[in-house]
């Protein structure tokens, strides 16, 4: 008889029960790869189990409760008495990740987290284990399907922000409150843990300045399809300057030569950049119930297997306060003469030098939309505060990102 491991789940909904029903399917599976098989040994709701039990009779413990309270408790007591945790809950991770590592070190335990940042991607696996060795540069990506359905149905369907946001909730793919999806916090989360796991850094998520895609117009998208650009809420972290890294959330333009641009849908895609392996892209699908379930299956596996994927402190690396990126301009302005001048006198004052300038539009409805070299952001946004300041502008300022970068 194959030795039992007792699993325990903590919470009952979409990916508690995926999970659940998963490993009753897999079980013989798993039997089969590690030897050893997997036995629920309790469920815990918000209406039924009782934690204690399920602590004591549990050898790994599998929280899919979401937020801070009570999983921060929980998961903290589970690894501090050496029973091992696979959890699939980014704000966890990412507000409270140097606590739970030091638990589990003091526990002996294993805490595993592939679900939490990419849904099926096994981008935290690629990224601990099999470039464990290598030096990386960048870590960036599409890390919430939310976000880039709507975007993706903006540009396809010619869908207004709240109509494609309305469809996505519609479909499933948002919840009935999109705030930390369509605002950036969830991805900047998720940009968090990548970026402790890419660099040893201790990012939290209050490190991580973030912006959504509320603002996006139908203006901005149009642009985009006339160049062939595409427009996608991106994560990034990477090495900037002399040991510094910049971790930061912020949708942008992509060129058709970028891997990422042509990641769709609900899809999640994440790259992952080195001077010895050049670039590695892997996508796939993003949240769900039985794409998340799959991976916490995954890391359960991996825990029977043994192993102890854990941050790796590198406390001499900062969070760099500053970064040079291109940046795309959208103005609304009155049809008078020396508008543009005036414009181009406020970017220049400030260091900011312009690529290129389209000018659309007469009297009430004029528009100017202008691409910047990259620049500072601090002398970018210096200049944005005062363009929004003159008095021929109809409305607030609009500025997205660009990246330039393409890949043969």
């Amino acid at each position: 008889m194959s030795e039992t491991v007792n699993v325990g789940i903590l919470g009952k909904g979409t990916v508690g029960g995926a999970f659940r029903r998963l490993l009753n399917e897999r079980a013989d599976m798993v039997e089969e790869v590690s030897g050893r098989r997997p036995r629920v040994s309790g469920v815990l709701s918000r209406k039924r189990g009782d934690f204690e039990r399920i602590l004591s009779r549990s050898d790994i413990v599998v929280e899919l409760i979401g937020g801070t309270d009570p999983a921060l408790d929980y998961v903290t007591r589970a690894l501090h008495e050496g029973k091992h945790v696979v959890t699939a809950n980014k704000q966890l991770l990412a507000q409270h990740g140097e606590e739970l590592v030091k638990a589990a070190r003091d526990g002996g335990a294993q805490l595993r987290f592939e679900a939490a940042v990419a849904g099926a991607i096994p981008v935290i696996r690629v990224v601990q284990e099999s470039l464990g060795a290598i030096p990386i540069e960048k870590v960036f990506g599409i890390v919430n399907g939310t976000t880039n359905y709507i975007l993706t149905e903006m540009t396809r369907s010619g869908l207004s922000y709240e109509e494609a946001l309305k469809q996505a909730q519609d479909l499933g793919y948002a919840e009935a409150d999109p705030t930390d999806d369509v605002g950036g916090a969830d991805a900047a989360a998720k940009m968090a843990i990548l970026a402790r796991l890419a660099f040893g850094a201790p990012v939290q998520l209050k490190d991580v300045p973030y912006e959504g895609i509320e603002r996006i117009k139908p203006d901005d998208i149009a642009y985009a399809k006339e160049l062939g650009l595409s427009l996608k809420l991106l994560g990034v972290a990477e090495r900037v300057g002399d040991g510094q890294i910049s971790v930061r959330v912020f949708p942008c333009f992509l060129y058709p030569g970028h891997p990422l641009s042509p990641i769709s849908g609900p899809f999640n895609a994440v790259m992952v950049e080195s001077p010895a392996i050049t670039e590695i892209t892997m996508s796939g699908p993003g949240a769900g119930g039985p794409e998340t379930a799959a991976a916490v299956l995954g890391d359960v596996v991996s825990v029977i297997g043994g192993g102890s994927p854990l941050f790796e402190e590198n406390a001499k690396l900062k969070i760099a306060k500053d970064v040079e990126m291109a940046f795309y301009l959208h103005l609304e302005v009155d049809d008078e003469p020396g508008v543009l001048a005036r414009v181009a006198e406020v970017l220049g004052d400030n260091g900011v030098s312009v690529r290129s300038v389209v000018q659309r539009g007469l009297g009430g409805e004029a528009q100017l939309i202008m691409v910047m070299h990259p620049v500072s952001e601090k002398k970018f946004a210096a200049a944005l505060r005062r363009i929004a300041k003159l008095r021929f502008l109809r409305s607030d300022p609009r500025s997205i990102r660009v990246i330039e970068e393409e890949f043969g």
